[in-house]
């Protein structure tokens, strides 16, 4: 117990798991940077970079949840001691959820413009868009191979391997994104926001050949699909459908406020898109106790250790508020700083930094929503979740949203509607966690 809940156990899952989950808003913030910054169109580019952001990580999101669903089993079966049981469990989700990806790529492909033109793009942002767009998707079956990868070396209580792979792809990422957006005179053209694509691209397949390797050699799991299927895929299928369903709401939420963001102008979508992606950056920074929670809840819940799995959520409160509060103050400290990273667009500019407050006060909320979350995903508790979200996006973000809206708050409206579906989101988790495992951990004390 002493060892599962130590400061350096905990933070040894944790900082890795941080750095790797990072690695996705920095494929997104670095393309939100270096487009924002091209010398040519870069307000629209930078709009254009911010409606495909949204709507990629909205599929990664909904067909991504097989990291949870996967790490839930595999460390259930870890506090079980029974990890053989499940050993051709990740390459059967692995198979289903590429070839999902392929027919996602083969339904939206030849409809990019319809789909861009229901986020209110027109115009030069819907060329761009769209020019983005189908670039990008190619690298969508490779995302989620890494993504599914990732979840099984987290079931396996390994973030170590995870971190590796997506600082190569980071680096990468950001290198490819100079190079190929500027361009390299006499050597390689100037692509401005199609090189921000392929940059993205390359990265996602190195991150995949990676992650195969890694998973081969250091790890008993095997890639090759085998049959019978394993006794646990209905029941990774069931908590995959009730993540879809909770992800089609999670994405309602950012469909939304990118819409109105939109239908704002020009300017209004490049400052949410500046403002979104450091929220982005912000939840997947946080995500790194969340995993921690994940990892270590699913098994302690498989061991049935539930007084240990108690002081466990105490703990990573504490590390939550505290990393939430620390990023709001680094965010106010570098306020206006961060801003002309992305832009120089003196319109731009000030509405963002009318509305980064909102973000940065929303950190800490964001520490509790996520850690529980992702607890919740840890105990395979899929169900629960799809509610909580359902109410938090139907019944709480999007009325708030057009009440704000009517008063013609604008980005306000968005980012303060956020922080009530963020705090509709965390409360009731903490409060149902609360009560179900106390019961449990005292029942167990006098069995």
């Amino acid at each position: 117990m002493n060892r599962t809940l130590s400061f350096k156990h905990i933070n040894k899952l944790a900082i890795p798991a941080l750095i790797a989950g990072i690695s996705e808003p920095i494929l997104s913030i670095t393309d939100t940077a270096i487009v924002g910054n091209m010398e040519v169109n870069a307000t629209e580019s930078l709009a254009a970079v911010g409606i495909v952001g949204t709507f990629i990580s909205m599929l990664i999101w909904v067909l991504g949840q097989t990291r949870s669903a996967i790490s839930s089993i595999v460390s259930q079966y870890v506090g079980a001691n029974k990890v053989d049981k499940i050993k051709n469990l990740p390459a059967q989700a692995i198979f289903i959820i590429t070839a999902l990806s392929i027919i996602i790529i083969l339904t939206t492909f030849p409809f990019t413009n319809t789909i861009f033109r229901l986020y209110n793009a027109s115009g030069v942002i819907l060329d761009y868009t769209s020019e983005y767009y189908k670039i990008r998707v190619f690298g969508f079956p490779f995302t989620l191979f890494s993504i599914a990868v990732f979840g099984t070396f987290r079931g396996l209580q390994n973030t170590y391997y995870p971190m590796i792979i997506a600082i190569v792809g980071a680096l990468t990422n950001i290198v490819l994104d100079v190079v190929l957006v500027f361009g390299i005179e006499g050597i390689i053209p100037v692509l401005n926001i199609k090189g921000a694509a392929y940059a993205s691209l390359i990265s996602q397949c190195i991150m995949a050949i990676l992650s195969a390797y890694y998973l081969l050699k250091k790890t008993n799991i095997p890639l090759k699909l085998s049959f019978p299927l394993n006794h646990e895929i209905n029941r990774f299928i069931i908590m995959i459908l009730n993540l879809f369903v909770r992800t089609l709401a999670l994405n309602a939420t950012l469909y939304f406020a990118t819409r109105f963001a939109t239908g704002y102008g020009t300017a209004h979508i490049a400052a949410y898109t500046i403002a979104i992606n450091l929220w982005f950056f912000g939840a997947f920074f946080i995500d790194g106790y969340a995993s921690a929670g994940n990892i270590l809840s699913g098994k302690l819940y498989g061991a049935k250790d539930y007084k240990t799995l108690m002081a466990l959520s105490n703990k990573l409160i504490r590390y939550g508020i505290v990393v939430g509060v620390i990023l709001a103050i680094i965010g106010g400290i570098f306020y206006y700083p961060i801003g002309r990273v992305f832009s120089k667009d003196h319109e731009v500019l000030n509405l963002f930094y009318s509305s980064f407050w909102i973000v940065l006060l929303m950190q800490p909320l964001c520490a509790l929503a996520f850690i529980f979350d992702a607890i919740f995903k840890g105990l395979g508790m899929m169900k629960f979740l799809r509610n909580i979200l359902l109410f938090s996006t139907f019944i709480v973000f999007i009325p708030i949203l057009f009440l704000l809206d009517s008063f013609n708050y604008k980005l306000h409206a968005i980012f303060i509607a956020m922080t009530f579906w963020i705090i509709a989101r965390g409360l009731p988790l903490i409060i149902f966690f609360r009560k179900k495992f106390l019961t449990l951990s005292k029942t167990l004390k006098f069995v």
